[in-house]
């Protein structure tokens, strides 16, 4: 495993604060196989989940957004939490907020929950920056 700066782990623990979901537009991306898995969860026919949730954006696919920025699926807390895309699962240890102590520190100032609780070895954050091991990310509802 190569040598990281966080190698000692990091703190988080997600206070369901909506600050990653809501406020600002922006894109969560998602694939076939995720849309597929969020229609299920809604007991939606996916290609009906598509045509009212799902926008392409250039060659991608991205949730819509409510008129003020939200995520659709974001009310008081993730809707579909058990079948959210890889880029909500793998938050916060996104390749930008990996990249140097610095980010991270920034990321602390913006996020209640970076820095606190459960502290995450560095095995764990690599298995989940990937987008594996949902286990390694659980935490008390």
């Amino acid at each position: 495993m190569p040598d990281r700066w966080y190698r000692e782990g990091l703190r988080f623990e997600c206070t369901q604060c909506g600050d990653c979901c809501t406020g600002a537009p922006g894109y969560v991306w998602v694939t076939h196989a995720e849309t597929e898995k969020i229609a299920r969860f809604l007991d939606l026919e996916p290609a009906k989940f598509r045509k009212e949730y799902v926008r392409k954006v250039g060659r991608r696919y991205s949730l819509i957004e409510k008129a003020n920025g939200d995520c659709i699926f974001f009310n008081q807390g993730c809707t579909v939490y058990p079948a959210r895309p890889k880029q909500c699962r793998t938050f916060p240890f996104w390749p930008e907020n990996l990249s140097s102590g610095k980010a991270w520190e920034e990321l602390e100032s913006e996020c209640p929950g970076a820095g606190k609780g459960k502290l995450y070895r560095l095995e764990d954050i690599e298995l989940i920056r990937r987008g594996g091991d949902e286990a390694a990310q659980r935490k008390k509802w």
